[in-house]
């Protein structure tokens, strides 16, 4: 019999080595989402020049999608049975993203934005192996979804740095 502070068993045809494996990897986009969230709010706050307006509230709207998407890649991890990192020192050591000193220019800024915004979803596309591989389809969903967003996001910024 199972002591009351044990956790249930997980029963959803995902093994357990292989949930552990996937909560690894959506570890790793936590990190790179909650980063990229950061800088973005940090950016938006910090803007300076000609394009004030429009990269404040750009940078707004992509920090308030960012925020969202952190909620739901942390519920996916608990979904699984894993603990989902919530520190800046375990962020950090699991982001691929990492942070800048001072306040760069706007230009600076969005260059700096579409390596994040591509940072993510490259961890995202470099966990779909896992995925695919236990069949996990939740998890399939939110990052085709999660990729999708981050290559609209730097699309969109890199159109700002042209012409």
């Amino acid at each position: 019999m199972a002591k009351s502070n044990d956790a249930p068993k997980i029963d959803i045809g995902i093994s357990a080595n292989e949930r552990k494996a996937i909560a690894e990897g959506l570890s790793r986009i936590l990190a790179d989402t909650y980063t990229l969230y950061l800088k973005t709010h940090n950016y938006h706050w910090n803007v300076t020049g000609p394009m004030f307006s429009t990269l404040h509230l750009m940078f707004e709207t992509q920090y308030i999608e960012l925020a969202a998407a952190v909620d739901l890649i942390a519920e996916r991890i608990r979904a699984l049975g894993m603990p989902a990192p919530a520190t800046y020192r375990q962020f950090s050591k699991l982001s691929s993203i990492k942070e800048v000193d001072g306040v760069p220019s706007a230009t600076k800024m969005i260059a700096d934005l579409v390596k994040g915004q591509e940072a993510v979803v490259r961890t995202a596309r470099s966990v779909f192996p896992l995925v695919d591989k236990a069949r996990d389809e939740p998890t399939a969903d939110l990052l085709t979804q999660r990729m999708q967003v981050h290559e609209k996001t730097a699309w969109m910024l890199r159109s700002l740095l042209q012409g």
